[in-house]
């Protein structure tokens, strides 16, 4: 028996699924998991000892490749000096120091072990900030496993077939009100009759777990307006576009300024961490200076903050984005031509090193469009792309990442082997 299949019957045995997060699991696919025994660069290698160029990136994370030597480096260096201390670490300043500095909307912030727990602190600070209880999401957008907020989720929720979630209570969800991505109509008329109710609205300014799809123009400027007039915060989360599409996120390509944002991914390096920030005044309002309570022991953790910091550091040394955009563009040039020869009119969507090709020959624009996708030719195309040593998402609701450590040659055999899956 193969060691990927001996791996999968017993982690079932032991672990529900046979995965620790079902976005994982390839149980739509017809297939088991693979398991990675080791990564270097964009590849990746799994039990059997088979490669793959890697377009998931650890979700997000691994803006510079995989094992990028300044992060392992900076890892092993605070590793020696112990991994943790349930005190502040210089490395903490250090790393707020670096993305106040970042993003310009963020006055303070405060470090989390997690996206999740950022999303959910930072709803619960809007909360209390403005004393209403009404917060706005939008169909598709994954805010992390938060009660509240796993309602109409995207990512492994759609990916199951589960948009929300058993275990949610009905009055949990009674206060969060789901409006469809990029629908300035149905905004203006929620907040026309509820505005002073709603402590806020959390957004994905690109969502990238419903698919990738772009905000209209004027669309984020839009929210920005509108909550500003009604008096609620604007809440960007930026756990997967935070220092991905630009130093400052996709806040800083439209020059706008949420009340707070949640970052994670990429200022983690690779290990788990989350963050949230924003307005002086809003910020000050958390414990131990506020009401508003969020806590964490391992908050802060000096492995994690090293290794963000290495990694934050090197991105802006390099000029990384100048590169991700240049492999993001070649790559988009080779799968439009891929469908075209292959007389496939399916929707591929692109900004920076984020990408996503929706089966479905609508403009995907929210989750109702992406949703048109055809899974069975996913499913192909998936396997098709996977035997060939190409791993992207197994599911067609989750976002592609480019890495500076992604060569020309690796984007110039994934156009190749995906032109062969699209024939297929």
């Amino acid at each position: 028996m193969p060691i990927n299949e001996d791996l999968f019957e017993r982690a079932c045995r032991v672990i529900p699924g046979g995965v620790n997060s079902p976005v994982r699991a390839f149980n739509r696919l017809g297939r088991a998991p693979f398991f990675v025994t080791s990564a270097r660069g964009a590849h990746l290698r799994d039990a059997d000892g088979k490669d793959y160029v890697d377009y998931v990136g650890t979700w997000g994370p691994a803006i510079l490749g995989h094992a990028p030597k300044c992060v392992v480096q900076a890892v092993q260096d605070a590793a020696a000096n112990g991994m943790s201390f349930g005190t502040p670490t210089p490395a903490e300043v250090e790393m707020a120091e670096l993305i106040c500095r970042l993003v310009p909307s963020i006055k303070k912030v405060r470090m989390t072990n997690s996206g999740t727990e950022a999303t959910m602190s930072a709803v619960r600070l809007a909360r209390g900030f403005t004393g209403r209880k009404l917060i706005v999401k939008f169909a598709g957008c994954y805010h992390g496993h938060v009660d509240s907020l796993l309602v109409s989720a995207g990512s492994g929720a759609l990916t199951h077939g589960q948009p929300d979630s058993a275990g949610v209570p009905p009055e949990l969800a009674e206060l969060t009100i789901v409006l469809p991505f990029n629908d300035e109509h149905a905004v203006r008329e929620l907040f026309h009759y509820r505005g002073k109710e709603i402590a806020g609205v959390i957004v994905e300014p690109y969502p990238g777990n419903a698919g990738f799809f772009l905000p209209r123009p004027g669309y984020l400027e839009f929210l920005r307006d509108v909550t500003a007039q009604h008096g609620s915060l604007l809440i960007f989360d930026e756990v997967m576009t935070g220092f991905r599409l630009s130093p400052g996120g996709a806040q800083q390509l439209h020059t706008i300024e949420p009340d707070l944002t949640t970052l994670g991914k990429i200022i983690g390096g690779g290990l788990p961490v989350g963050a949230f920030g924003g307005r002086e005044d809003i910020m000050n309002c958390i414990s131990p200076l506020g009401g508003v309570y969020q806590a964490g022991t391992l908050s802060g953790n000096p492995l994690a903050m090293a290794a963000g910091i290495a990694q934050l550091k090197k991105l802006l040394e390099t000029d990384a984005w100048t590169r991700l955009e240049s492999l993001g563009a070649r790559l988009e040039e080779g799968i439009l031509r891929a469908l075209k020869d292959a007389r496939r009119h399916y929707t591929f969507k692109r900004c920076g090193s984020m990408f996503c090709l929706h089966f479905t020959e609508m403009d995907v624009v929210n989750l109702s469009s992406a949703q048109s996708a055809d899974f069975a030719a996913f499913k192909r195309y998936f396997l098709s792309m996977l035997e060939q040593g190409i791993f992207i998402a197994p599911s067609p609701y989750e976002t592609g990442f480019l890495s500076t450590a992604h060569s020309e040659a690796d984007v110039d055999a994934t156009i190749a082997a995906a032109g062969r899956a699209l024939r297929s």
